[in-house]
């Protein structure tokens, strides 16, 4: 493999915000309490060390859940060690996307695997466990139902609605098997679609699939699988919950923060609510809001008093699930957390958040800036050689990228720049010549060169596309290869799925990436096979 690093900052495709936090922009810096750096953790440390955590708590839940999946001793190691108040974690959640969805959520998963490792090396007398989050609990299912594979779209038609983790997975029988003609038999695919056929054959609830996918993936890498969405873990939350429900503070804290990183010249995130929660039913997951004195679930006949919505808080706590407001407080109460890993957008939402960590007075993590990769083919990184293109190019607009190449290989110069100047000099005499005789002329002067200039410029475009015309099959393999790496002008890590890859390499994929992803190096990776 060939490793090229390149600066956020030179890629087109990421946020204003993205590239500024990434690149330390000092704007930023009253937003987060501690660097992205290894130094930065120390007092990470400390701060984590004066706030404990429910460990007995977290301990049970993960060991009632790890009951019912594959054995990992070094996974089992990793949850018992969490009983020790000298082990931390370093955690990244997500949706449970459809095969995992983009690539970017495997990314995010060994971006935190390397993170501990690497503060292990550097913090020995500590642990520190790789954590990952099955956030089931969303009900946005058009985002997660559908992933592509060697350029096609699948998609899960569930029929149900409500919190996507609660789904049942009998109703992916179409797309598993549509998965498994896909991706064939060869290589390392027979493995895979077993795996996918156990997850999602062998699990009621799509949650349950989700956390044995991952969990069969990365059990060897020591990370630990957390699906939060249970009645102990959410009756911790209880004092949270009844504060957002009665004091409803995070809105004007969200909405300030916001106002001030608009002020240091970065657009807002998130949209805070009165009240952040939602209420899930079994088919159902609502906004609770707070009318005319009483609390009440929308599109549902539910309302409650105060005293009945504290009652129903306290026999059921886990109906009220947090939005993305209030989610990552939740996380870092379980948790006995240090760092969040992901991309730039949730570090937006991140950012907004501070303030409101302050209230509720639990530590603000290091927000770590996941790795974004581009993984490129040994086939088509010969074809852009061949073409006399670097990979960087790709990052390129593609029109521009066809218009630079089609410049560089005209023997005659396609720029009429030099034209246009001297039509500009012609008409700019005559114009100073006509204001000495007739004050009126200069307009009609300068009308007519704008006409002979439209003339130039139509010429111009002839020129170009008589040219194009010439390279009309190289125009088309750029088009193709920008289209394949930067689908739709996106990033390939947040279109395609790891199957491919995994099919063909194996673990040795994830060996590969494991190496090479270092979120602190501030860098986006170009892999390209040899």
């Amino acid at each position: 493999m060939q490793i090229i690093r390149l600066p956020y900052s030179q890629v087109p495709q990421l946020s204003v915000k993205d590239k500024a936090y990434a690149s330390a922009d000092p704007r930023l810096r009253p937003f987060y309490a501690h660097d992205m750096t290894i130094a930065g953790f120390e007092q990470a440390i400390a701060d984590r060390l004066k706030h404990p955590t429910d460990r007995s708590l977290l301990v049970d839940e993960l060991r009632k859940q790890y009951a019912g999946l594959p054995d990992s001793e070094l996974v089992m190691q990793n949850v018992n060690s969490l009983s020790d108040s000298h082990t931390f974690t370093v955690t990244t959640a997500h949706q449970p996307s459809l095969f995992t969805g983009p690539l970017y959520y495997i990314y995010k998963i060994i971006s935190t695997i390397h993170l501990a490792r690497q503060l292990k090396a550097a913090y020995p007398t500590y642990h520190f466990v790789p954590v990952f989050i099955n956030s089931g609990e969303d009900h946005d299912f058009e985002e997660v139902n559908h992933t592509h594979i060697y350029g096609k779209k699948l998609v899960w038609e569930s029929g149900e609605t409500g919190s996507v983790g609660k789904m049942k997975t009998h109703t992916m029988r179409a797309v598993l098997d549509e998965l498994q003609g896909i991706l064939g038999a060869s290589g390392h695919a027979a493995g895979l679609s077993k795996l996918f056929e156990e997850s999602y054959s062998q699990h009621e609830r799509y949650s349950d699939a989700t956390t044995y996918l991952v969990h069969s993936l990365f059990m060897t890498y020591g990370l630990v699988v957390l699906d939060p969405n249970k009645p102990a873990l959410k009756r911790a939350f209880v004092p949270f919950i009844r504060r957002e429900l009665l004091e409803r503070p995070s809105k004007a804290l969200v909405d300030q923060t916001a106002a001030a990183l608009e002020a240091a010249g970065f657009s807002g995130q998130a949209h805070a609510r009165e009240i952040n929660f939602f209420y899930l039913g079994e088919q159902s997951r609502e906004r609770i809001v707070f009318e005319n004195g009483l609390y009440t679930v929308l599109n549902t006949n539910l309302t409650f008093s105060e005293e009945a919505i504290l009652a129903e808080l306290q026999a059921h706590p886990e109906r009220f699930s947090p939005n993305v407001i209030m989610r990552p407080i939740f996380q870092e109460l379980i948790l006995p957390n240090l760092a969040y890993v992901g991309g730039g957008g949730e570090l937006a939402y991140w950012l907004e958040r501070k303030s409101q960590f302050e209230l509720f007075g639990l530590p603000f993590p290091v927000l770590v800036r996941r790795n974004s990769v581009l993984w490129l083919d040994k086939n088509s990184a010969q074809r852009l050689e061949k073409l006399g293109l670097q990979v960087t190019d790709l990052f390129e607009d593609t029109e521009l990228l066809i218009k630079r190449y089609v410049a560089a290989q005209s023997e005659t110069e396609l720029n009429l720049e030099a034209e246009k100047s001297q039509l500009f000099s012609l008409f700019e005499s005559i114009r100073q010549k006509a204001q000495q005789i007739d004050p009126t002329l200069p307009a009609a002067v300068m009308a007519e060169h704008a006409k002979q200039l439209k003339v130039v410029e139509q010429l111009e475009g002839r020129l170009v596309r008589a040219e194009k015309q010439r390279h009309d099959t190289a125009i088309q393999q750029i088009r193709n290869l920008r289209e394949k790496f930067f689908p739709g002008n996106g990033l390939q890590e947040r279109h395609d799925n790891f199957s491919a890859y995994y099919a063909k390499y194996g673990s040795s994929f994830i060996d590969t990436l494991l190496l090479h992803l270092d979120p602190l190096q501030r860098d986006f990776l170009v892999i390209t096979e040899m």
